[in-house]
């Protein structure tokens, strides 16, 4: 048994150490935030607080103590521990003789520096300094996520609570309940447990064991004798499990806070605000000069993750920063946590102290997978086999995924229920399951538990069994999930499946060669959410693989209907609907023969989208009614609201702007009754544009900015970025040149969806707002190259209004009567008439084919913004017409939206 003292004890009155921590966190301060309101060193008030500077300026102890709002005899205490007087070890001072009754050792090992714990720490001083506080605390976790350190910090913060003396023992392999009760009492400078209960005589002892796992029999039996003998003794341990004593408080020591994917973006001062990443960069700063540069930063995030934000894997990476760049670690490193190698000196404290007995110095020396096995090995042959399911899971989970997952083997549906809540609890206690935050997704393992217990799976040859059963559940979750999809649900079932992505995608990625038909049905279930979160490339390119497998020929023709309509769907996000025309109406018949109502609805409203792709505006009309009748016979008010929203785009079609708004009036009407928030959001966005195309600029930009504001909140990019179109053509038409530039940068800001990086979208919206700020400017020859490329990317657009919108500015701009040759082509073929202030636009331009114009008909003057002089009775103006309100697109695309602007599904 060995018990560790500081070689320096103190008399009975506190150091100025153990006063400058008590008083700093009673402020509620860090270090860094005390040093910058005393207007000194950080480092000064690390090396005061560590008991390193034995005699520090006067000047510097005033500072501190008016930073720390001193007053009375608080600060005379203060001032005075700064300039103690000449003293000596208890021991010393009394010839060797024991310290008197009331000398109050502090025999513990000088507590190391904590980064990320201020609020733990916090907390724990606080229940140990509560008279009404327990009086057997105990710190839980897995080896490496610093119950020692946090200890150690917690005593000496409390310290002050306890005048008769605290001291701390580190309990030995193999010790017995004699060792424990002799260690115990001898750090308080006594012999036997009847004079120690003498020298504390009813006052507040505090006593810290370190590593009670070594020995859990008998520091169980040992910490009841002293509660029997000594009442007024705390004792406050630290191990990987409790001790199981009656009135223990347990308190589960976590790993630091990680950064999330993609956090790294924002810089080093957001991912310094991680306590992780503060860590690492502290002890990276020990053994290079450098800070991590710019190109380091996701690496540094990437390390830290996969870390698991477990201190002492963090301090042991760090250290390979001597040699090793960041990059270059996680290129080694990152994959091979497990294998990472501590040493003696690893652990704070006593286990650094060079006089500790070899064995005991031994038994520290390990690898994370070593460290990891032992909490492991705590559990019973059926809370392993459950942690080895349980690390199938990437991201967070919920208790529902963990009871599924737990679910009997043979139970291919989840029906038989396992209360995996005693499971979690076990996990939690011993520190290999770590709960952040309140939400349903709260729950995770480790990555080096996950790592190590995916590890123990292979070698039982349980994991591809594992993976499927995860593919079950995870489908089985989509599916629960994709019909709040659809409605006021959006957005918690958008944000549901965000939680979960990680495990989406190893899900879908096993059961497409293991289990091809989950991997149909968790495909089938996303395309929606593929759509809303811009992945519509990816998720067409799984589906069409799962539909082209032949093991799913045979699957239900509902279900692989459902994939068609989603191939459809999808590729009309990135401009190639036409192409999965055939798709579209194979999951028409399919759903008709099946007498599926939904189905039917949702593959004519995607076949309407389609058809416009191909000039097939007649039947698309057709189709669209057809949903209103088919929705009005059904009752289905959203599926009525989205027929209206479709149908206004064919009154824009034919130039009815009243007819339009009245569809959209109700739009607004059902999507309310419904609860359709999202549906109301987008008509109004709707409105927004037939309001641009009449020309009432002001109430566009006005309206727009709303909608864009909404559609934030609702997480839907493609739709956004589409309105912010409309909002940016509105002012560029109304001359407010400075308000469309910034509309332009945001647009062109925004990250290509899908991942490409080719032409996207939004290419042609932009082009128009460039096309008309020129003309504006009466610059007619730039004004024409932005319209002439508005046009081509317009050519293969699902809806030609763009491409009318182009071609009659650059009309307005060149004077050209080929391109009036173009415009009457193109809406012939689409069934697009002009809208009045367009006809009146080209007024002159038509006079002047025909030779019934004057000489002044064509030809630009000064100050004419249009390029174009018409007669007087048709009026002047910028080309204001341009594709009805739509819906913008997430898929990066060579091609305006591939989808009518005004379809919603």
């Amino acid at each position: 048994m060995n018990a560790d003292r500081d070689p320096a004890l103190s008399s009975g009155r506190p150091t100025l150490a153990e006063l400058l921590r008590r008083h700093r966190l009673a402020a509620g301060l860090t270090q860094a935030e005390l040093a910058s309101r005393a207007g000194v060193g950080v480092r000064t008030v690390r090396d005061l607080e560590r008991g390193r500077s034995a005699r520090p300026q006067r000047t510097t102890v005033e500072l501190l103590a008016g930073a720390l709002a001193l007053a009375g005899p608080a600060r005379s205490a203060f001032l005075a521990a700064a300039r103690p007087a000449a003293s000596a070890h208890p021991a010393e001072a009394s010839g060797g003789a024991e310290p008197a009754a009331d000398a109050g050792p502090n025999a513990l090992p000088p507590p190391a520096e904590l980064i990320g714990r201020d609020r733990d720490l916090a907390e724990l001083a606080g229940l140990l300094t509560d008279d009404r506080g327990p009086r057997l605390v105990s710190l839980v976790g897995l080896a490496g996520v610093g119950k020692t350190a946090l200890a150690l910090a917690a005593a000496h913060a409390a310290a002050g609570s306890h005048p008769a003396g605290v001291a701390g023992v580190l309990i030995g392999e193999g010790s017995d309940a004699a060792d424990v009760l002799a260690a115990s009492v001898a750090v308080f400078g006594v012999a036997r447990l009847p004079e120690l209960a003498a020298r504390v005589d009813g006052r507040p002892a505090l006593l810290l064991m370190d590593a009670v796992e070594r020995a859990p029999d008998a520091v169980a039996e040992a910490l009841h004798r002293l509660a029997a003998t000594v009442p007024s003794l705390r004792v406050l341990v630290t191990g990987r499990h409790p001790v199981g004593l009656p009135g223990e408080r347990v308190r589960p020591v976590a790993p630091l806070d990680v950064p999330p994917p993609g956090r790294e973006r924002a810089g080093p001062a957001a991912l310094a605000g991680y306590p992780a990443v503060a860590l690492f960069t502290a002890r990276l700063a020990q053994v290079r000069r450098e800070p991590p540069g710019p190109i380091e930063l996701p690496a540094l995030a990437a390390l830290v993750r996969r870390l698991g934000g477990l201190p002492l894997a963090i301090e042991l990476m760090a250290a390979r920063g001597r040699i090793l760049d960041l990059n270059e670690l996680l290129d080694r490193y990152g994959d091979r946590v497990l294998d990472l190698a501590t040493g003696p000196a690893d652990r704070p404290g006593w286990e650094a102290d060079p006089g500790r007995s070899e064995g005991t110095r031994a038994a520290v020396a390990m690898t994370l997978r070593d460290a990891v096995a032992t909490s492991y090995r705590l559990l019973a042959a059926d809370e392993r086999a459950a942690l080895r399911r349980l690390a199938v899971f990437g991201n967070r989970w919920s208790v529902e995924l963990a009871e599924e997952m737990l679910a009997d083997g043979a139970d291919r549906d989840g029906a038989v229920a396992v209360d995996p809540v005693p499971l979690l609890d076990r996990l939690v206690e011993i520190g290999l399951l770590s709960v952040r935050g309140t939400g349903q997704f709260r729950f995770r393992l480790l990555d080096a538990v996950r790592d190590f217990a995916i590890e123990q799976a292979t070698g039982t040859g349980e994991l591809t069994a594992i993976r499927r059963r995860h593919a079950q559940v995870i489908a089985r979750l989509v599916t629960r999930t994709a019909t709040d999809l659809v409605g006021a649900n959006l957005p918690a079932a958008v944000h549901r499946l965000d939680e979960v992505s990680g495990d989406i995608s190893s899900a879908l990625t096993h059961a497409a060669v293991d289990d091809p038909l989950t991997a149909l049905r968790l495909a089938a279930g996303l395309t929606r959410w593929w759509r809303f979160r811009g992945r519509d490339v990816a998720g067409r390119q799984w589906l069409c693989r799962l539909l082209a497998d032949p093991r799913t020929a045979d699957a239900d023709p509902v279900l692989r209907a459902w994939a068609l309509l989603g191939v459809a769907r999808l590729a009309a996000e990135h401009g190639r609907g036409a192409e999965e025309l055939p798709a579209a109406r194979a999951a028409l018949a399919a759903f008709r023969e099946a007498g599926d109502v939904t189905g039917e609805l949702e593959a004519r409203t995607v076949l309407c989208a389609l058809l416009i792709a191909t000039g097939g505006h007649d039947e698309g009309r057709a189709q669209t009614e057809a949903v209103l009748k088919l929705a009005t016979r059904n009752g289905r008010t959203r599926d009525m609201a989205v027929a209206q929203n479709n149908l206004a785009w064919h009154e824009i079609r034919v130039g009815d702007l009243p007819a339009a708004r009245r569809r959209l009036a109700a739009v607004d009407r059902l999507a309310a009754q419904a609860g359709e928030q999202r549906l109301r959001v987008l008509a109004r966005a709707n409105l927004a544009e037939v309001a641009r195309l009449a020309g009432r600029y002001a109430d566009a930009v006005d309206q727009g900015r709303q909608v864009v504001a909404a559609l934030t909140g609702l997480g839907d990019p493609g739709h956004r970025r589409r309105v912010l179109g409309t909002v940016g053509l509105a002012l560029a038409q109304d001359g407010r040149s400075a308000e469309a530039g910034e509309v332009l940068a945001e647009l062109r800001s925004a990250p290509a969806s899908g991942g490409g990086s080719g032409p996207r979208p939004e290419d042609g919206i932009c082009a128009l707002i460039e096309g008309n700020l020129a003309l504006h400017r009466g610059d007619r020859e730039l004004a024409a190259e932005w319209f002439a490329a508005a046009a081509e990317a317009g050519v293969d657009g699902q809806d030609r209004r763009d491409v009318v919108e182009a071609l009659v500015g650059l009309a307005a701009s060149m004077a050209d009567h080929g391109v009036l040759d173009r415009l009457d082509r193109v809406c012939r073929e689409s069934g697009i008439r002009l809208l009045p202030q367009e006809e009146g636009l080209l007024y002159a331009l038509a006079e002047a084919r025909s030779g019934m114009a004057g000489p002044d008909a064509v030809g630009a003057g000064a100050g004419d913004e249009t390029g174009v002089r018409v007669p007087r009775q048709r009026g002047t103006g910028v080309a204001r017409a341009r594709k009805p309100p739509v819906t913008p697109r997430s898929s990066p695309a060579p091609s305006p939206p591939g989808g009518s602007p005004w379809q919603e599904d």
